[in-house]
């Protein structure tokens, strides 16, 4: 398994590394506050970038949190029980 994540990982850096090589013409991000120069490949991996951590944030608000709660109420309820049983 460690080899299987080893080879994607390496298979997404060397598809980063593609995008980064081929799309060098200059951008400007505007941003609220600031802006910055960069090259279109690197704004390209940005923008990924941001998105699997905003999805990221999404699935851990609306999945795993309300999951952690639910079973952290069911280990209460379970507890008392076992104490009493033996």
């Amino acid at each position: 398994m460690n080899m299987f994540r080893l080879v994607v990982a390496l298979l997404f850096l060397a598809y980063g590394l593609i995008i980064g090589v081929l799309n060098t013409q200059p951008i400007t991000l505007k941003l609220l506050f600031t802006e910055f120069q960069t090259s279109s490949g690197v704004g390209i991996m940005l923008s990924l970038l941001l998105g699997v951590v905003v999805g990221g944030l999404i699935v851990l608000a609306t999945l795993v949190w309300p999951l952690y709660a639910k079973l952290r109420k069911a280990m209460r309820a379970v507890a008392p029980s076992q104490d009493a049983g033996g």
